[in-house]
């Protein structure tokens, strides 16, 4: 410990003080020296032992007293990672709080699935020209791991106190599609909401005629009818140099796509974000669909939202050819650069960002984002830091994942209900075939990954017949073990994304 003493002499004390029988300095696997704070007469700090990371607090005052904990002394204290820690630490440093960010500066959802990865996505934004948005579940995620948004919650701001991180973070409720769960993350506190639209968006639309896009049309109110065809039909629209222009068949079209859906994205900012006495960034997320957002479409839903004074955040379309999980892009890259410029200057016209949905190793196409985006945009990367904590766990511990390789293959058709992907598992390598030592390549094939990437939940929370979890706690006890490895592995590989979105 004795680096530490030119840092912050008080670490030295503090510890010495703590080694003073009650926790031998053996058991004291990690100082985390970017935690200490003094304030108002309590020093923090917090250690990782034999049994987890804890906060020490020494001294007296308020936020002494509020912590719960434990007491080694009658001025010192060992007080457990809690939600209600957690709160403690929110009232009293704003920099533990998420916030919101607006339209001009760039954000990445970063996600932490495990409730680990926190610190090293902050290690790796730390400096850059883009904020993190380190809580990012959908309720989808969080019940596959049956964890909960105060878990998410928790975990992010816990992150952001170990790494005395002060630039500001945020919090997303991701993908949220009911108006309870929408009340929920609002009252815990997650500083951007992102509205999944899907369930309003019919799937059917692009493929009726002429004829049948007419009945359905005409089955509307008349007043419904009638200001659309006023707005809209043989209506050209000039956006920022670009012409966009209506006919009757795709303004009927439209409306009968994104009509509904629209209705909902106005209710849902009328009553809960512009009623809010705090900033929230909102986006609307209509990408969970099969229907690919031209920039027509895209254009209509901006124009609408606009004239119902609804303010957006960032807006997520359904790009042209394919962003599965946890591979590159699928498509035909000119088309995706001439679209993805078209779209990126209505966001500029409208004046949001444009968000990238299941952006995790879509390197192909990272480099046109940053050149049509102007590095103000949204990104959503969530899925890597799971796929980057099996390759730790290739590479440390290679009995648990050819374990977990095996259980990920035997279930793969239980996870196809939550996630479109379409690997082929034929082209994998069996791994029987290849040494401990190459494990991690597994992490570089296609298939192998989105194998990984949407088991996730299955592996974690697989039990026994007796009960206990069959992956879970060795996982978890090798990637704390392995705490650094794991930084350095998001530092390299998420600031690859970072790197080439020119962040």
């Amino acid at each position: 410990m004795a680096h530490l003493v030119d840092q912050k002499g008080h670490l030295l004390e503090m510890m010495n003080e703590l080694q003073k029988g009650k926790i031998p300095a053996s058991s004291i696997t990690k100082i985390y020296d970017q935690s200490y704070t003094e304030q108002d007469g309590t020093r923090l700090l917090m250690v990782h032992d034999q049994q987890g990371k804890w906060l020490l607090a020494v001294g007296e005052g308020a936020i002494f007293n509020d912590l719960q904990g434990t007491s080694v002394a009658d001025d010192k204290k060992i007080c457990p990672l809690s939600h209600e820690n957690r709160l403690v630490l929110n009232r009293y440093f704003d920099y533990t709080v998420p916030r919101a960010f607006g339209t001009k500066t760039a954000t990445m959802g970063l996600g932490d699935r495990l409730g680990l990865a926190s610190p090293g996505h902050i290690e790796t934004v730390r400096n850059r020209h883009v904020k993190p948005i380190l809580a990012q579940q959908s309720i989808r995620e969080l019940t596959l791991l049956n964890r909960t948004m105060k878990d998410m919650l928790d975990a992010a701001s816990f992150a952001v106190f170990q790494e005395g991180y002060k630039d500001g973070y945020g919090a997303d409720g991701d993908h949220i599609k009911e108006e309870e769960d929408i009340e929920y993350a609002l009252s815990l506190g997650v500083s951007m909401l992102t509205l999944d639209c899907s369930d309003h968006i019919p799937k059917q639309i692009e493929s009726l005629s002429s004829k049948e896009l007419a009945e359905e049309f005409n089955q509307l109110d008349e007043e419904t009818k009638t200001y659309f065809k006023n707005e809209y039909v043989n209506k050209t629209f000039s956006v920022n140099g670009l012409s966009i222009q209506f006919d009757e068949k795709n303004v009927m079209k439209n409306v009968l796509q994104y009509a509904k859906s629209l209705n909902f994205m106005a209710h849902v900012y009328d009553t809960y974000i512009r009623e809010s006495e705090r900033p929230i960034d909102f986006e609307i997320s209509i990408d969970e669909t099969e229907t690919i957002t031209s920039p027509q479409a895209h254009f209509f839903v901006a124009n609408e939202l606009q004239r119902r004074g609804v303010s957006v955040t960032s807006l997520a379309p359904r790009f042209c050819g394919e962003f599965q999980k946890g591979i590159d892009y699928i498509g035909d890259i000119e088309q995706f650069e001439r679209e993805l410029s078209e779209h990126a200057l209505i966001a500029e016209y409208f004046g949001y960002k444009l968000s990238i949905h299941s952006g995790s190793d879509k390197f192909k196409v990272f480099p046109i984002i940053a050149k049509y985006t102007k590095g103000i945009l949204h990104i959503k990367t969530a899925g890597t830091n799971w796929l980057e904590a099996v390759r730790v766990i290739a590479n440390t511990n290679p009995s648990l994942y050819r374990r977990m390789h095996t259980y990920a293959l035997d279930h793969f058709e239980e996870a196809l209900a939550y996630y479109h992907v379409t690997p082929d598992l034929d082209s994998v390598i069996p791994f029987d075939q290849v040494p401990d030592e190459k494990l991690a390549d597994y992490m570089n094939d296609d298939a192998a990954r989105q194998l990984f990437h949407v088991t996730y939940g299955i592996l974690l929370t697989a039990k026994n017949e007796e009960g206990e979890f069959i992956f879970k706690d060795e996982f978890f006890e090798t990637l704390n073990r392995h705490e650094e490895v794991y930084r350095q592995a998001l530092v390299d590989y998420i600031g690859k994304h970072v790197d080439l979105l020119g962040l």
